[in-house]
């Protein structure tokens, strides 16, 4: 499953800088119709997480996941067939939903095979993730540089190829116990263990009240990623001095620190006392950060070169708390047998922000350096109101799946 998330991302790396261009370049679309269908099929994808949540409770995982990715292929190649603005806006949305959903399924996989080792398992998946994000991004600009129709269509091309072999991969993972199956007695898994759980009527995280205001908070916290990709290039070349060139450096520092940091810093969030504990510090690393975009307009082109590199790093390290947090007490205040439902709904934190995200950074940016330590002070309320809610739900220790070694899956 690392194997197929490096393979997974070095696909997207080659297409996602690649998307924009093929729409304006290669189907003639205005940018407005190209910031529609990006926005329009990013909220329809909204749906893919909670929906495939739902049916990890009721199907086996390794074969959703392997229909989310060829259906991810087919919905991309499809964009090759046609011009049409409705045709083009159709395929996109249909490829959003399994995009969105592949997230949460992977995700669910991990929890039911690494069992207490899940957040170590997420630190490696991220740091493969990242590397993948690199080599791709480094194809995409080499294929880029011809700036031609045959250039954008093979890359695309590429990006669907990579789906069709991560669902081949997918087919030699052994199915994880379902704690949902086996307390329905639906499950035949030699896996499962030897006594099932009783019956149990899964929970519905919509009348769950705590944990979607949970997830609401979690939507806050996902902002680090729409101020690194979207704000941070914008602000630089609307409010700072420093060079045009900093922001893909910045990015480039944000993988490179995730690949070297991102698995030692798992062991602080093993448990979910621990996992809770990072909100303290994660409001710290998210104030400094806004403080210092801040900070970057009120200089020099030196002074706003390190405010600037200041934020990046303060952000990344958010960036990684915040996921090695997440992970652990989404799974923690997610009965187990009804695991795949809540963590559908958590994944909606994702989904929201990636079509949110980059309007509210927009508005902070249009608002003026000021807004930024009014961003930052969100940041932390919301760390802050999240540490409180969780502590209600912590004490009861949660359901979990049976540790499973590697070699049972072999």
């Amino acid at each position: 499953m690392l194997l197929v998330a490096f393979i997974d991302k070095t696909g997207t790396g080659l297409w996602a800088t690649a998307l924009p261009l093929y729409f304006t370049q290669v189907t003639a679309m205005t940018l407005a119709q190209v910031g529609l269908l990006i926005g329009l099929s990013g909220a329809i994808g909204i749906a893919g997480a909670p929906l495939a949540g739902r049916l990890a409770d009721r199907f086996p995982v390794t074969r959703i996941l392997i229909c989310a990715q060829l259906l991810r292929a087919a919905a991309l190649l499809a964009l090759l067939t046609t011009h049409d603005f409705t045709l083009l806006l159709l395929y996109s949305a249909i490829g959003a939903l399994p995009d969105r959903a592949s997230n949460v399924l992977t995700k669910l996989y991990a929890a039911r095979v690494a069992g207490p080792r899940r957040v170590r398992y997420q630190a490696f998946n991220r740091t493969v993730s990242n590397l993948g994000w690199a080599v791709g991004g480094l194809g995409a600009a080499a294929a880029l540089a011809l700036a031609t129709t045959t250039a954008y269509q093979t890359l695309l091309i590429a990006n669907a190829l990579s789906y069709a072999v991560i669902a081949a991969l997918t087919l030699r993972c052994a199915e994880p116990p379902s704690p949902s199956r086996i307390a329905t007695g639906s499950t035949t898994s030699p896996a499962a263990p030897a006594t099932p759980t009783p019956p149990t009527k899964p929970s519905s995280p919509w009348r769950d009240r705590p944990f979607l205001l949970f997830t609401a908070t979690e939507a806050v916290l996902y902002l680090d990623d729409a101020i690194l990709q979207v704000g941070m290039p914008l602000w630089i070349v609307h409010a700072t001095d420093a060079p045009l060139g900093l922001a893909p450096l910045l990015l480039v520092l944000n993988s490179l620190l995730v690949v070297l940091f991102q698995v030692p810093l798992a062991r602080f969030g093993a448990t979910p006392t621990a996992a809770r504990t990072l909100l303290t510090p994660l409001a710290c690393l998210f104030l400094t950060g806004c403080l210092a975009m801040a900070a970057s307009a009120a200089g020099d082109r030196w002074t706003a070169v390190a405010a600037l590199t200041t934020a990046a790093v303060a952000l990344t390290f958010a960036e990684m708390i915040h996921a090695t947090a997440s992970w652990e007490l989404s799974v923690a205040l997610a009965p187990t047998v009804a695991q795949g439902a809540y963590l559908g709904v958590h994944g909606l934190a994702a989904s929201t922000q990636r079509s949110a995200g980059p309007l509210l950074v927009t508005a902070v940016i249009a608002a003026g350096p000021l807004a930024w330590p009014l961003l930052g002070a969100g940041f932390a309320a919301t760390c802050l109101a999240q540490r409180r809610l969780v502590r209600r739900r912590l004490p009861h220790p949660p359901l979990s799946v049976p540790p499973v070694t590697v070699s049972e899956h072999q």
